[in-house]
This record gives structure tokens, sequence and C-alpha cells, in this order.
């Protein structure tokens, strides 16, 4: 077996049986001291030899010619029964508790005749490390971090899988589930309390699954989940609406209650689609109805949901060629002193002129614009619009009027775009002309407006406002923390205030704080000279904005021979009641 003349005896050494002797301690001394695990096995899987690394890692005696009786080697036993039978070498992994635990061994197997016996040598190198490694980068690739749950490629395989073999397994169902809100709840408590939101909203979201179901979380607050196999539609309703009223109790995170619900969109296979891709976009589209009309319920899939989409993707489209081609403008309205009738400031309302030159009001394109990102550009179109039309509106609206300019709640917290808008507006040489405009929400969240955006705009002098006050996070305790120098109170309680004891107790009550806040206030969508009269005569507000002083006037309307100032004090002092009812006239065409 093996050749004595490769190895350097000494020329006294023994011969015969001694040399033999000699050269098996010889041999056995290397093979103790191989890094590999080496072990011989007779065609009773009795082990013949065992060197000292298979014995560290089988926990089993070395040089055992007697066999080994540990019961944990039953398997290596059998194996080796099995692998000489069949003649042919095999590499496999084994598990294995050893001396040093649990181990993964990758063993080479062959079977060989030695004589008149067969024998299975086997040599085993330890990968425990490796293959550690590599499940800590298959859980990176595939698993999420947080939550435990797979990622996105583990339901897109699954599903592609159902899919092929959609004529045998039947029918499954995709449902894309978006937690409402969770934007506010992560600047309101904190990111901490958002990922343990998350956590538990997937435990919940798992706890009646199936084992054949899969839970996936494809993105900051997004799930897929797949429920394999359905027989009816009204099952997977069943279920998901038990889910949802599931979802709907509180979350009890850090001593805080946390409320949030999510919104569902589901698609079924093969009605709604006969790929992963088709049924994932399907179910998106039916979550995207249920966020835009009633949050916290589940929607189906239907073709006019495609239809949907389709008018939303040309919208978007013109919207993005618009700012290539400029073609938003402003309009301008003015903010009136109700008992002077003089001007004290207007606001710059951005619009959009379509494909026909027709203006359209900010509701068609507001939120899309925000939702796109495109919003920062357009705030930046008006601040360049006011810069270049400066002497026109001056000539106008008066020289000290000022000019106030709406920044959604999600640039108001952005310091990305608020640093560099503000340096803006300090470029203009008349920033103390300003007056940025804001929800309620971008100051009672936790964000980076009211500590960090309000000092940077104070330093340059720019005013603050509080727009559409009333309708949102507010509360009157809030507001005495919130630094701001105007209130706008939404049209919803001026309209008919004449009428409406409970909105003029409401009126009384936002007034008297603000006053004590020395902050003014300003009566939104003024619209009947009976809500003008009844805030002369029964409130302190000094300040209104509406159309029944002025709709939006645009800049090539603005007339410098005869001001709007002028006009306004004019034609309040001259009309009388009934005459101004009748003057009011709204264009189908603006929408305040």
């Amino acid at each position: 077996m093996y050749n004595s003349d490769r190895f350097n005896f000494s020329p006294d050494a023994p011969s015969g049986l001694d040399a033999t002797e000699a050269e098996l301690r010889f041999l056995r001394s290397i093979l103790s001291q191989l890094p590999s695990g080496v072990t011989v096995q007779d065609e009773h899987g009795r082990f013949l030899l065992v060197n000292d690394t298979a014995a560290v890692q089988l926990g089993a005696a070395a040089n055992s010619a007697d066999g080994v009786s540990a019961p944990h080697l039953d398997g290596r036993r059998s194996a080796c029964r099995e692998i000489i039978g069949r003649g042919r070498t095999v590499v496999a992994e084994e598990k294995v508790a050893g001396e040093r635990g649990a181990q993964t061994l990758l063993t080479a197997h062959r079977p060989l005749r030695i004589g008149d016996q067969n024998v299975l040598i086997s040599s085993s190198a330890d990968i425990t490390e490796q293959k550690e490694f590599e499940d800590q980068l298959f859980r990176a690739a595939y698993y999420d971090e947080l939550t435990g749950l797979p990622m996105r490629r583990v339901v897109e395989h699954r599903a592609d899988h159902l899919v092929r073999r959609g004529r045998v397994d039947g029918r499954f169902a995709l449902a894309f589930l978006d937690l409402d809100n969770f934007k506010y709840i992560n600047d309101y408590y904190g990111h901490a309390t958002g990922d343990a939101l998350l956590v538990e909203f997937a435990k919940r979201i798992s706890r009646d699954l199936r084992e054949s179901d899969l839970l996936s979380r494809i993105s900051g607050d997004e799930f897929l989940l797949l429920l394999n196999p359905i027989e009816r539609a009204e099952e997977v309703a069943e279920f998901l609406q038990a889910l949802l009223d599931r979802l709907s109790a509180p979350f009890f995170i850090d001593g805080a209650e946390v409320f949030a619900s999510a919104s569902v969109g589901v698609s079924l296979f093969p009605e709604h689609g006969a790929s992963y891709d088709v049924l994932r976009q399907n179910a998106d589209l039916a979550m995207y109805r249920v966020k835009n009309s009633d949050k916290g319920t589940l929607a189906f899939f239907s073709s006019a949901m495609e239809h949907e989409a389709l008018a939303r993707m040309k919208v978007e489209q013109s919207l993005r060629l618009a700012i290539l081609e400029k073609r938003f403008c402003c309009a301008f309205q003015a903010k009136v002193d109700i008992r002077t009738e003089e001007i004290k400031g207007i606001e710059a309302l951005v619009r959009l002129r379509d494909n026909e030159g027709v203006i359209q009001a900010p509701g068609s394109f507001i939120n899309l614009a925000v939702e796109l990102g495109l919003i920062d550009e357009l705030a930046h179109l008006v601040l360049d619009e006011i810069v270049k039309s400066i002497d026109l509106i001056n000539d106008t609206f008066g020289p000290e009027a000022t000019i106030s300019i709406n920044v959604a709640a999600k640039q108001a917290s952005n310091p990305d775009f608020m640093q560099p808008f503000a340096r803006a507006i300090a470029a203009t040489g008349f920033p103390k002309r300003f007056m940025i405009e804001v929800t309620e929400d971008a100051f009672v969240t936790r964000s980076h407006f009211q500590d960090e955006i309000v000092p940077l705009l104070r330093e340059i002098g720019v005013g603050i406002s509080i727009d559409d006050f009333g309708i949102g996070y507010s509360s009157l305790s809030a507001l005495a923390d919130i630094t701001a120098d105007e209130i706008k109170i939404d049209r919803s309680f001026i309209t008919d205030i004449h009428k409406r004891p409970r909105s003029q107790g409401i009126l009384r009550a936002i007034e008297s704080l603000s006053e004590a806040l020395g902050m003014t206030v300003i009566a939104e969508g003024i619209e009947s000279f009976e809500e003008l009269a009844y805030l002369q005569a029964a409130t302190k507000i000094r300040y209104a904005q509406g159309y029944y002083f002025s709709r939006p006037i645009f800049l090539e309307e603005l007339k410098p021979a005869t001001p709007l100032a002028s006009e306004a004090r004019m034609s309040l002092a001259s009309r009388p009641v009934q005459e101004n009812r009748q003057a009011y006239a709204r264009s189908s065409r603006y929408r305040r």
C-alpha cells in the first residue's frame, strides 16, 4: 500500500517486519496531524481509523480499531453502507455535534477495495464559519432585518412558481398593505417608535396565517401578503376584514398608545393577472384607490382602476411637461382690512395653464406635485414670478403689502428645501415683505420646522402664517406652543357664520387665544355681505380674504393706472347691501 523507498530511514533502521511497523507509525503520525478529518470504515460501517481532527469533529475516539459506539454516528454508519453499495464517490454536507458543538462539515466519501476488503475513506473539512457567513448573507439578501419577514424577491419567487403551476394549484390572492399616515406617526412619536410599530404590525398580520401563506415587507411601511390557496373572493374579503379589525386595536409601545390602520388592495390570480408583476401592480392600484377615498379599508382590483391609473399618468406627464415649459403662473388675492377697507397683503396662488390655455385650479395638480416631488420647483417658480413682477405688484397693491407664499408641510419640515428657499427670499432684497403660509401639521409633528426652520426665517425677517387653521391637527393647547404671526381661519368655519352659532363659538375661542398670543387673525373665504357684516359687528377680526373682495387676479389683468387698493375702497364704500350680493360672481374657471 505504501512505498517505503520514499521515506529517508537511517542505515541501521530495522528491516522486515520492524520496518513495516516503523513506517506505519510514521504514517499514523502524519495522519493524526492532518487539518482535515479522516476516517476509514468497513463495509459494515465500523470505524477502522479515526484521525485526531475527525475525533474532534465527530466526538469519536482517535485511532479506534474496535469501532466507535457513539449513537450520534449511526447516520455516518448507514451512509457508509449505502455509499459502498453504490460504489460511487459522494460529496455532502453534514451537520454534527462534536466536541466544539454543532458544526457543518463538507465531507468527501470515496469507496475503495483494498485487498479483499471494501472500505470507505472519508475526508471532512469544517465549514461552520463559512456556512454561518453564507446564512448571514442569505438573510441580508432575502429577509428584512427589522421584522424578520421575507423581502420582495421571496414573495415574487413564490408567486411566479404558483403562476407557473396555476392550472394545478388553482387560485391565490395577493394583498398590498400600506400603513396609513405612517410618516406622521414617525414624526410625532419618533423613528424608534415607528420601527417598533412596524414590528408589532407584522406580528399581528402573521398571527392567523397558514403555513402556505406568505407575508413580506417590501419597503418602509408596505407589506405584501400572499394567500394560497383560495377558493372564493368572499373568503379573502372576510379574512382581510378580520385582519383590519385586529389592526385597529391600539398598539402599546414604550408607554405610548399608538393607533394605526392599513389600506389594503387585493388582486386575484388568474382573474386580475397572469404574472406576478401584473398582479402586484393591480393590487397596488386597488390600495391607492383606498388611500384616496376611504383609508383603513380594503378594495379588490377592477378594470375601472386601470383606466384611472392611465388618466393619472397623463396628468403626471402633463405636469412634468408644464414645469419644463414654464406654463405655471401666479394669481394674487388680496387680504383686506375689513375696518379700513385697505389692503394688508396679498397671497400668491399658483395656477396651471393647460395645453389649450385654460387655467387649472390647484386642486387638480398640487397633491400630485407633492407626491411626485415636484412641489419644490413650483415654489421657486412662484418666487421667481414675484421678483420679476414686483414693480407691477407694488403699483397695484401698494409697496407695503405683504406677499404670502404657500409652502406644503412636507416642504416646510425639509431643511434641504427650506434653507436654499430662505436664501432665495433673502436675495430678493425685500425679504421682510414675505409671509410663508404653512398648514398646522408642519408645527405639531416632530419635524425640523418649529426648531430649525422658523428661526432661520425669523433671522431674515420672513413672517409665518398658519393656513387652513382648524381642520387638521390643531388644538387650542397646541396653538400656545406655535411660533407664528398670523392665523388664517379655514373657510369651513366662515361660510354662513351669521347662521351657525357653534361656529361662532369656535371663532370667538380662536380669536381670544390668538389675541392673547399676539397673532393676527385672518378669515378666509368671505363670499357674502352677511358673512362680512357678522365679522364686523360680532368680532374683533380685522382682516379677511375671499371672493367677496376680489377673485384671484393674474399679472396680465393688473392695471397700474387704477390700483386695486383704490378700487376696493371705492366699491366697498359705494355699494348698497343688495348690490354687494349681486356684484359677487364666481367665475367657473376659478376655485379657491
